[in-house]
Formats: C-alpha cells, structure tokens, sequence
C-alpha cells in the first residue's frame, strides 16, 4: 500500500555528533577534499554540513554537543560516499588524523567496496564507494 506520503529512501539526514567541531571539519575536509559549509542553527547550535544536492540526496551535518557520546564501535554505522575512488580517500586518512577500524572489503557484483575508519573525534564511520 503506498500513497503520497510513502517515503521513497529510508535516510533522508544524519549527524555525526562532536566535541570539537574545528577539528572535526578539518579532519572531514582533509578526508573528502572538499569544504563544509557551517550553519547556525540558533545561538547556541553550530553545524558543519556535508555537500550534497537539496531534494535529490541524503545531507548530513558534524555539530557540536558538549553531551555528545563516548565513542563507541558498536551500534549504528553510517557510510559516507566516498567516491569516485573509496582508496584515494583512505590514502587521506592518516593525514587527516584517523585511523582504519576495518580494512576494505569488496562487495559481490557492482556494489563497490567499504571500510570502517575512527574519525578525529572517536566515532566509527563507515566510507562507500563504487570502486
């Protein structure tokens, strides 16, 4: 049963909390390559959101939480796109100031390959790419 309302992807948003979120973006900047675009999100919320396209991808934020949780490497695993080349951004990761958790693993046919790293802050983040 579907009607108007039925959402077509089951992620639509992430966070990845942070202590430090100077840091955080400098280590995500270094490892993509790319910039992050900080936002307020009121006087006390401050955001660093990923690139992506508004109304056609998945967007997502580092933001700063003094309560954020102790890093763990259990529980929910979210996968950054790491294309077009899944080695190139791991050949980055040292430089960034992280560290490999799970080393590549090569998924059956066409569904690329992933690693596990540790980001600057602790957390456990999954990388994806095609190849």
């Amino acid at each position: 049963m579907t009607n108007d309302h039925t959402p077509t992807q089951a992620l639509n948003w992430f966070e990845i909390p942070v202590r430090d979120l100077d840091r955080a973006q400098r280590f995500y900047e270094t490892l993509f390559a790319r910039p992050l675009r900080r936002e307020s999100m009121g006087p006390e919320i401050t955001l660093a959101v990923f690139p992506y396209t508004d109304g056609s991808g998945v967007g997502g934020c580092l933001y700063a939480s003094a309560h954020a949780p102790a890093p763990t490497t259990e529980g929910t695993v979210v996968y950054l796109n790491a294309a077009p080349s899944l080695d190139v951004v791991v050949a980055r990761l040292g430089e960034a100031g992280g560290k490999l958790l799970l080393p590549r693993v090569d998924l059956p046919g066409d569904m690329g390959a992933f690693v596990h790293i540790q980001d600057s802050e602790g957390n456990r983040v999954g990388l994806h790419a095609s190849r």
